[in-house]
């Protein structure tokens, strides 16, 4: 009876090895079209059969600490550059997932009854998303030997994800007492998006946006345009006129603060992030999830706002932008130093 049942285990081994090897770089015979050859020595299968693993449950009664923050994440910073990789940047990941139908987006737009506009009351349709974002489509004008527009038609635009470099998240800090249990809990994300006001500084690259008019080599239908700078453009129109050249005094630049284009609830995102794999430039072989990377905080930021009696944001109090990052990490310390006192050594 042993005898039999070691065959038949043998067997089916073998049955699975040979169907694993049939496509792969062990195969003897043609390709078929209708059957591509595998990009690779294995299928990778892992990532995509995923589940969500969920929280561990919290009775309201059992929190005897919480405190809500907001935090930013460059992808400029090293840490986080997987972040924005083209092969599976944040950003394309959501908006994948919201035009499939998979991810609802919700208004960050501020009301009355949401101050913040992160309270995920108002539903964003998939179209109104990709309109943050400057829109799906440009105008393109046709032009004639005398430079003259004879026409001009609309053309579809593919979105351009290194547009984004800045995500906010918003989450709550709790101490479980029946687990004696201090965690963060991510409550949303949202990309961040800087608007395209003629004369600011939006501080990513598109500074001084149609400040000067008649700004040559600029699309004004396109707020993706980049524009010279203004200084360039006054004094090569000042020298084209003969007129003498204008001085700029730059001590003070109006600034643009990101805003964000939308928000996404995380516990609904979860179900997305489980079955995207994150890029990892030391090896192909990661094993971890977009999940995986926000339930073990594998990334960096700092924070900008903490729950408090007035609704204030570090900005608000403070203008150095030194200071600010210090405000940041006295509050990161409060946090972790609220963990330490609980116990004794």
């Amino acid at each position: 009876m042993k005898k039999l049942l070691l065959s038949f285990a043998v067997g089916i081994f073998c049955l699975h090895a040979s169907a694993q090897q049939e496509n792969l770089s062990n195969s003897t015979k043609p390709i078929q079209p209708e059957e591509p050859p595998v990009d690779g020595y294995v299928v990778k299968t892992d990532i995509e059969n995923r589940k969500v693993v969920p929280y561990a449950a919290i009775r309201q009664t059992d929190i005897a600490f919480s405190k809500r923050v907001w935090r930013e994440m460059d992808l400029r910073e090293k840490m986080n550059r997987a972040f924005a990789s083209p092969k599976s940047s944040l950003i394309t990941v959501i908006l994948d997932a919201i035009m499939a139908g998979e991810l609802t987006a919700y208004d960050p737009t501020p009301t009355k009854d949401d101050p913040n506009g992160d309270a995920f009351k108002t539903v964003l349709p998939p179209d109104q998303v990709m309109a943050r974002f400057g829109g799906d489509s440009v105008l393109v004008e046709q032009f004639n030997e005398n430079n003259e527009v004879v026409s001009s038609s609309y053309e579809s635009r593919d979105f351009d994800p290194t547009m984004v470099v800045k995500f906010r998240i918003k989450e709550d800090w709790i101490f479980d007492k029946q687990r004696s249990v201090f965690e963060p809990r991510i409550i949303g994300i949202a990309p961040l998006i800087t608007p395209q006001i003629p004369g600011m500084d939006s501080g990513v690259g598109l500074a001084n946006a149609g400040a000067v008019e008649g700004t040559a080599g600029v699309n004004p239908f396109d707020p993706f345009a980049v524009p010279p700078p203004v200084e360039e453009t006054a004094t090569a129109t000042a020298e084209a006129d003969n007129v003498p050249v204008p001085t700029f005094d730059t001590a003070f630049v109006p600034q643009v603060d990101a805003a964000p284009a939308f928000w996404i609830y995380f516990p609904e995102a979860r179900h997305v992030f489980v079955n995207k794999e994150v890029v990892n430039r030391h090896s192909d072989a990661t094993g971890l999830s977009y999940d995986d990377v926000f339930i073990k905080r594998l990334f960096t930021s700092y924070i900008v706002k903490q729950s408090n009696p007035e609704d204030m944001r570090i900005k608000d109090y403070i203008n150095d932008d030194l200071d600010k990052l210090y405000e940041s990490e006295r509050i990161k310390k409060t946090l972790m130093d609220y963990e330490q006192d609980l116990w004794s050594y």
